[in-house]
């Protein structure tokens, strides 16, 4: 079993890096579409339906 578990912990820290990368990778593919925009405008909008004024 210590076989699996220091096989587990070698690529543990590589997955997390990958893992981080691609997220980052998406976070700024969505940012130059232009998508924050648009999830900034309904989150005001869903923030003002909550408090009753929209």
């Amino acid at each position: 079993m210590k076989g699996a578990i220091g096989l587990f912990k070698a690529i543990k820290p590589a997955a997390q890096v990958a893992l981080l990368a691609a997220g980052a990778a998406m976070v700024c593919f969505g940012a130059m579409r232009g998508e924050a925009n648009a999830v900034l405008a309904k989150a005001i909008r869903l923030c003002l339906e909550c408090i009753g004024i929209g």
